[in-house]
């Protein structure tokens, strides 16, 4: 009974919210990831600008800034939408059922890579995945033991790369980015190297891996008057910037299109974004602005967001992510743990 009880209480609430956020806003609210930002202002854009609706207000918090926030609880002081460059965490889907945020839909829109990039000046780059990965690691192993990465220059890890120093300007730990590189990056190396605790992904955090904030821009920055640094940054930001920066080759492959989209470039992912459902008939244009961000204008193999760095999805992926989307299919937490 106290089951049924807490069911009908949690529809009333979200009926009297509902009903109070129409009053309260009229544009739809967006907050999270710094990768999937360009891509989310650039739909909120064209919203604004083709249709009766106001732009939506596009936050970049980092993807975990931004599910923190769209998981406090229902009403106009909370997003609508909080996009991600990782799928959301079994804790944050959790803790967003506890607040009443309990009826979730998710959109992945694409592919993207994280680029290692340097200085377009630079001689170009060439590293695997496993000298990356002891670059930033923490901790590396040195005589059959695990202690503090005592690396200052590349050739110190290979005596065949340069006497450079080694210097990262990457994303904070709120960041889908850096959860993204921490698992794709140090906890795939690790966790084949004896020694290690299990799910070991540890970033050094000495001068040599520098958290540079949620503004990637201001990472490139940094590249073009650091001429030893490299910056760590979703693959949007590395095409938008051709023209002052260039990708290091891990394990013999550069980021592109191509290789982001076939898996081939070792440190490629997924993008998203989530919905509140519940907030669709309160917060006018959030249906419009989802149903025009899955639209193949947006997201399609010629849409307009390709222009600016996101990989499309294969046709048949595309079009049942859509159906889902648009049908508001509710994720579940096994939904999660199946992926």
């Amino acid at each position: 009974m106290n089951r049924f009880l807490k069911k009908a209480v949690l529809a009333l609430a979200l009926l009297v919210v509902g009903s109070g956020m129409a009053h309260a806003r009229d544009q739809v609210k967006i907050t999270g990831s710094s990768t999937v930002f360009p891509f989310s202002s650039y739909v909120a854009e064209e919203l604004g600008a083709t249709t009766k609706f106001p732009a939506p207000v596009v936050e970049s918090t980092g993807s975990g800034g931004g599910h923190k926030l769209f998981g406090a609880g229902m009403g106009p002081n909370t997003p609508d939408i909080a996009n991600s460059s990782r799928r959301m965490k079994d804790s944050e889907f959790e803790a967003a059922e506890k607040n009443g945020v309990v009826d979730i839909t998710e959109a992945m829109i694409g592919y993207d890579g994280i680029a290692i990039a340097q200085n377009k000046d630079n001689e170009p780059m060439s590293i695997t995945l496993e000298e990356l990965a002891m670059a930033v690691a923490a901790d590396v192993p040195v005589d059959g033991k695990i202690v503090p990465n005592p690396y200052k220059t590349w050739n110190e890890i290979n005596p065949n790369l340069p006497a450079r120093k080694i210097v990262f300007y990457g994303p904070p730990t709120s960041s889908g980015t850096r959860d993204a590189f921490e698992e794709m990056v140090v906890e795939k190396v690790c966790g084949k190297i004896e020694g290690y605790e299990k799910g070991y992904k540890k970033i050094r955090q000495d001068s040599a891996y520098v958290p540079a904030g949620e503004n990637d821009n201001l990472i490139v920055q940094k590249l073009s008057k650091d001429k030893d640094s490299f910056g760590i940054f979703g693959y949007s930001f590395l095409e938008e910037n051709a023209d002052s920066i260039q990708a290091a080759a891990i394990g013999g492959v550069t980021p592109d299109a191509e290789s982001v989209a076939s898996g081939t470039y070792p440190i490629s992912r997924s993008l998203y974004f989530y919905i509140k459902n519940a907030h669709y008939d309160a917060i006018p244009g959030l249906k419009e602005y989802v149903e025009l961000f899955m639209s193949e204008k947006m997201i399609g193999k010629d849409g307009l967001l390709k222009s600016i760095g996101l990989i499309p999805l294969p046709d048949d992926a595309r079009a049942k992510v859509r159906e889902d989307v648009l049908a508001k299919k509710k994720l579940t937490l096994d939904d999660l743990k199946k992926k």
